[in-house]
């Protein structure tokens, strides 16, 4: 009977799910958007086969009466004129014989014609180890680092990651085990090729089939002997992807084929579609499968990551779909931001929230500027304040706070690693006071920079110089700088090419040409380590053996670096108005804190399998830091004075499912900092720091190992060991929970004689302006009638007033609307 009703259910179902397609197909929104096929085009525009082994990938556009664009490569009918010379696979051109033949695409009643040309058939084509070879064992990964990429390998056979390293591979394969896998008397019987088909029993189960391209590649590289590459062979130096990045495809279009191409060092070019590798940024707006196709599945951007070898490019699609009842609302445009942020949300179908209200609002800016929650005065004041403009009014006055400069010098404290146990009590107060006068005075962020990585001598005269003290050697100072100034994680290119970014081993060790002549030495003087730069000292490649040049990206090697001291080279290519990174990783790491998340997220991993959510926009929020001359408080500013940073984080009926493209203020838990800053402000007991001067804030201690507190720790206070921003956490936890149940720091300043409603007793208020004034110290309003009546009733069935307030207060720190930055 359950089985009957549930097959009856799924039946209604499907019934259901086909009207819905015809209503679609017969409404008058579907028969609106019917456009005209005008224009269609093929890439490669003319077709060059130049060996028996080459092919090349067609990619058919439709270009449509309404400006938008589809990939037609898998409804085109394709033929070619002379099966003699050429032949076709699905959409892939195939070589026979040499000569030329007309290939003819024909798609919804439009003809195009390209011509292919071959030539070199009667020639054999060896296949190339380095290019051929290893970019199928890539293709399959079998050289993963899940596989036998991994630094010992698997199941006794070690291949170098993702081919990085053909030396070790040429070894592994032909040599090693005495050669026992691969057979050039018997190819299909290697071991190389017996195990991924699990003819022979493999621990990684089954990779490869007999009808996969990458098969045929080592099948015949060992038939043929497994020979290595001639010395003057062509060598790839780069690809290119087609179609280029920008691409718009509208729902239903959801598909498109990519086209991989290698150039070679002798000018030739070579399509390698079928042995390139494609992943996706964001598998649930469209994934890639092994062919090159992508296929989308809802709204938003992806980048396919292309990687062929060593080389590795991006091509970015955006996806969109008509939305049922959406139409754009013209909301109020405050500033540029507001306008990048809009073309984005219009072109996705998302429509911006509201703006928040005042008493959200100034909640939110004391918060995200300088760290606290404002005063009742301050309260009061803004909510009576009729003047328009007193949101922009405000965010100027929060800017000259001091506790703007104390605030954003503990999010430096985590990137700098500011601890006693790494720069020494007194250094951590020198090195801290030297951060936060540098954000009071508004100290440019390039002078900033590179007083940082230029610094020298005492540690105490010059606080600067701790920075050398936490970045402890040649590898620390490359895995710091990259990824606190540049955004970029390179800690896997020390022992080898990153496997999904562009950073070679290369790359690391010549970044470690500006920092390996650093020295430290701790002098007589108690807490004092001296930094200085010495006069020789070169880095060694480890795998390769060479000594290398210092290098920067886009650049290469610096041949005349600076002899004495070569991180000034650095410093002046890093700071460049022109440089790819240096601007775009603050502005986003500034955004990041007033947002919640970054254009680029998480902050400080910048690379093409993460790519910004608007790519418009962060370029224009760094151009202007730039041409402000790096004024931080400016495009800070900037930022809060957006209506998108005035939206509310309540969302609405278009913009629900939106997490990365702003249409609503993203609420988030209160750092661990703020969160005890704010129980002392609602309870007026302040938190006493041993060692620290009275009055002290947590959003002000210089570093987490000055104190102890339990409190802190529990909600996400980090060690800062590393330079990472997911040290700091907001995960919510059990301990969590714990703390605002029965913690003793919550009950203390709740039991306290002296705290805010039992002076507000003692002061003689009523029940009624107690209450309201408890919600405006915690969440900045005025209690609702809901609210008001329930804390009322609460007091009224209680004998102990006190004890009754004590539970109010308490109710009211365990909301989440005082718990998270909304």
């Amino acid at each position: 009977m359950i089985m009957e009703k549930r097959m009856k259910h799924i039946y209604q179902l499907r019934w259901l799910g086909i009207l819905t397609v015809l209503c679609l197909l017969c409404s008058p929104a579907s028969a609106a958007k019917k456009v005209k096929l005008l224009q269609v085009e093929v890439f490669p525009p003319a077709i060059v086969l130049e060996g028996v082994r080459e092919e090349s990938q067609l990619v058919i556009t439709g270009h449509y009466s309404d400006g938008s664009i589809r990939d037609l490569t898998r409804e085109a009918e394709i033929t070619s004129t002379n099966e003699q010379v050429a032949v076709i696979q699905g959409s892939v051109v195939l070589p026979v014989d040499n000569g030329s033949a007309d290939i003819d695409i024909k798609v919804k009643g439009k003809k195009i014609s390209t011509t292919a040309t071959v030539s070199n058939q009667d020639k054999p084509q060896p296949v190339s180890f380095l290019y051929d070879t290893l970019a199928a064992l890539s293709k399959n990964n079998c050289n993963a680092g899940a596989c036998h990429g991994s630094p010992s390998g698997k199941a006794g056979f070690r291949l170098s990651l993702r081919a990085f390293d053909p030396k070790l591979d040429e070894l592994t394969l032909i040599r090693e085990d005495f050669g026992r896998r691969t057979n050039s008397l018997d190819a299909d019987n290697s071991l190389l090729l017996l195990k991924p088909l699990m003819k022979v029993a493999h621990g990684g189960g089954r990779q490869i089939r007999t009808d996969d391209p990458a098969y045929a590649v080592v099948r015949d590289w060992i038939a043929e002997g497994c020979h290595m590459d001639a010395a003057d062979a062509p060598r790839p130096v780069s690809i290119d992807v087609y179609p280029k990045s920008g691409r718009i495809l509208e729902k239903p279009a959801f598909g498109q084929q990519i086209s991989v191409w290698a150039h070679y060092s002798d000018g030739s070019v070579r399509d390698v579609t079928k042995m390139a590798v494609y992943t996706s940024s964001d598998v649930e707006v469209a994934d890639v499968d092994r062919t090159g196709l992508v296929s989308g599945a809802r709204r938003g951007e992806i980048a396919v990551i292309v990687r062929y070898l060593e080389f590795i490019e991006s091509c970015f699609l955006t996806f969109t779909e008509d939305v049922e009842g959406f139409q754009w609302n013209d909301p109020p445009v405050h500033n540029y931001v507001d306008t990048l942020v809009d073309e984005k949300l219009q072109q996705l179908q998302y429509l911006a929230s509201d703006l928040c209200t005042d008493e959200e609002f100034i909640r939110r800016l004391y918060l995200d500027v300088i760290g606290i929650l404002p005063s009742l005065d301050e309260v009061q004041k803004f909510a009576e304040d009729s003047n328009a403009n007193k949101r922009d009014v405000l965010v100027d006055a929060l800017l000259q706070r001091p506790e703007y400069a104390k605030f954003w010098a503990l999010k430096w404290g985590d990137l700098l690693r500011l601890t006693s146990g790494q720069v020494t009590t007194e250094g951590v107060h020198k090195y801290y006071r030297w951060v936060e006068r540098s954000l009071r005075d508004n100290k440019p962020y390039d002078q900033f920079a590179v007083e940082l990585l230029t610094a020298s001598g005492s540690t105490l005269s010059n606080p600067a110089g701790n920075f050398y003290r936490t970045a402890k050697d040649m590898n620390d100072c490359v895995e710091t700088i990259s990824q606190v100034f540049m955004g970029a994680r390179l800690q896997c290119a020390k022992c080898h090419n990153h496997p999904f970014e562009r950073w070679t081993q290369d790359n690391y060790y010549g970044m470690a040409a500006f920092f390996n002549r650093i020295q430290r030495k701790n002098t007589k003087r108690p807490n004092e380590m001296f930094i200085w730069v010495s006069d020789s000292g070169d880095v060694t490649q480890p795998r390769t053996g060479q000594k290398m040049k210092p290098w920067v990206p886009g650049q290469g090697e610096i041949t005349d670096s600076d002899k004495h001291d070569p991180r000034k080279d650095f410093a002046q290519w890093l700071t460049k108005a022109d440089n790819p990174f240096f601007a775009k990783i603050e502005v986003n790491r500034i955004w990041s804190h007033v947002f919640g998340r970054g254009i680029v997220d998480p902050p400080d991993d910048f690379r093409d399998t993460n790519p910004p959510s608007n790519a418009a926009l962060l370029e224009r929020l760094a151009r202007e830091f730039v041409e402000s001359g790096y004024d931080r408080k400016a495009i800070l500013a900037t930022m809060l004075k957006s209506r998108t940073y005035q939206t509310s984080y309540q969302p609405n009926d278009f913009n629900t499912d939106d997490v990365k493209y702003f249409s609503h203020y993203q609420p988030r838990l209160l750092s661990a900092e703020q969160l005890l800053d704010a129980i002392c402000h609602v309870t007026d007991i302040p938190e006493i720091f041993s060692g620290l001067p009275v009055g002290t804030k947590a959003t002000q201690l210089p570093a987490p190992d000055l104190v102890k507190n339990d409190f802190l720790k529990i909600f996400g206070q980090p060690d800062r060991q590393t330079v990472c921003a997911c040290e700091r956490t907001s995960e919510s936890n059990l301990s969590m929970a714990i703390q605002f149940f029965n913690g003793p720091l919550v009950y203390g300043k709740l039991r306290d004689e002296k705290n805010s409603f039992r002076k507000m007793i003692a002061a003689g208020k009523n029940d009624t302006e107690i209450i309201s004034q408890l919600y405006q110290r915690a969440v900045c309003r005025l209690p609702s009638e809901t609210e008001l009546q329930a804390s009322l009733g609460h007091l009224a069935s209680k004998e102990n007033r006190i004890e009754a307030l004590e539970d109010i207060c308490w109710a009211i720190l365990n909301t989440n609307e005082f718990l998270f930055q909304h």
